[in-house]
């Protein structure tokens, strides 16, 4: 089965007792039991719901494996994976660049405890090699990274980590099954803001983690239910409805990202784009060897004051500024400011997240209304620029 048959077809079959083809909503707390503790596979929503099930399912048939665990955020998730797996005196390897929450979580919340957080550059597989000891629970990636869209060798990562006994974690949230499998390049678990481009339409909060390995698995699946972040019935249905065009809304992403990153590289205006898909990309061979596709995402740095920045990405018409990504509307982000803020200033510096980058989500609108917008935008700074010369000219005469 191709995988857009799959976002269809793969575990959900018409409703059996009406057979209704889209499933119903099962929103109950509570089933009857025919007998105290024999129940007919559900006995409280908390550990169990249909709605819930049926996706998890789905979830792990793009993912090509068994198991699947659905929670409340894409941070419950990590939570989860990361409690399941870390105690105090253990480490946990991470990219230089990668999610201000998973961070946030991290260093806020896991290291007060005790837990070694190593912070490196994850795309140097000697460094990688280096960091790993006897300590070392996890090694945490994702590919692309958030913001800068950094490739990681997911095959290599794993191979090196596998060697030394510890377990690869891969977020896969901007490339999304559709156009990589983690798992088929050594990756033990995999997590998703299920919220981004899986559910799609930016209307439900949800995140997964899916395992090959029923033992690797069964420690997260155990904090579903134990934690109790779980989401509602009706967000699990919200998000098999949008997999449905999963591959059709990849596709228009990736084409209008291409668009966008072709017209912004060589701007006077954008000192860097950072895109797998342009050649000029570090990772470029990399995401070409282990992805069907370069994703959805563009960043880029602007050649100009923090002002201009603000100005810039509070000022489109087509892109709204706002965080999150991946929904079917176009959205822009100054990750400094916004989703990377809790990551000191200086940190950021030291990690290579300029105040200047700014992350972009394009929806599936046109490619040549999104590319006009932003070229739009860049002359505005331009004009603004000028002004502000003239304006000063003058005041010195």
């Amino acid at each position: 089965m191709k995988f857009a048959t799959k976002t269809i077809h793969a575990g959900q079959p018409s409703e059996p007792e009406t057979g209704a083809i889209v499933a119903p909503i099962f929103q109950t707390s509570t089933y009857e039991q025919e007998a105290p503790g024999h129940d007919k596979g559900f006995s409280y929503s908390r550990t169990n719901n249909p709605t819930r099930q049926r996706l998890e399912g789905v979830l792990a048939e793009l993912e090509g494996v068994a198991h699947a665990a659905v929670f409340a955020s894409g941070l419950a998730a990590e939570n989860a994976v990361l409690q399941a797996y870390l105690r105090p005196g253990d480490e946990v390897i991470i990219p230089l660049d990668v999610y201000g929450g998973t961070y946030r979580i991290l260093n806020k919340v896991f290291q007060p405890i005790g837990v070694v957080v190593k912070q490196i550059d994850t795309c140097d597989l000697k460094a990688v090699e280096a960091a790993i000891t006897k300590k070392t629970k996890l090694v945490w990636i994702e590919s692309p990274t958030n913001p800068r869209l950094l490739i990681n060798d997911i095959a290599a990562i794993s191979k090196i980590t596998h060697a030394h006994g510890a377990l690869v974690v891969v977020d896969n949230t901007f490339a999304t099954p559709c156009f990589q499998q983690p798992f088929e390049l050594g990756a033990d678990i995999v997590v998703h803001s299920v919220t981004k481009y899986l559910a799609g339409h930016s209307d439900t909060i949800q995140g997964a983690a899916l395992a090959k390995d029923p033992a690797v698995f069964e420690p997260v699946k155990f904090l579903q239910n134990a934690t109790g972040a779980v989401p509602s019935p009706f967000d699990c249905w919200l998000t098999m409805r949008g997999l449905k065009t999963l591959e059709l809304r990849m596709q228009r992403h990736e084409e209008n990202a291409t668009a966008i990153a072709n017209a912004l590289n060589g701007h006077a205006l954008v000192r860097r784009v950072y895109f797998p898909g342009l050649a000029s990309h570090p990772g470029h061979d990399i995401a070409r060897r282990q992805m069907t596709g370069f994703g959805g995402m563009v960043s880029f740095e602007l050649n100009g004051t923090i002002d201009e920045v603000v100005a810039f990405a509070s000022s489109r018409r087509y892109f709204t500024l706002g965080e999150s990504l991946g929904g079917v509307k176009a959205l822009i982000c100054h990750p400094a400011t916004m989703t990377h803020a809790s990551i000191p200033p200086e940190t950021r510096a030291e990690l290579g997240l300029s105040d200047s980058l700014i992350r972009l989500s394009p929806g599936c609108e046109n490619a040549e209304d999104l590319v006009e917008d932003l070229l739009e935008g860049l002359a505005e700074v331009a004009s603004a620029r000028a002004s502000q010369k003239k304006t000063v000219g003058a005041s010195t005469r």
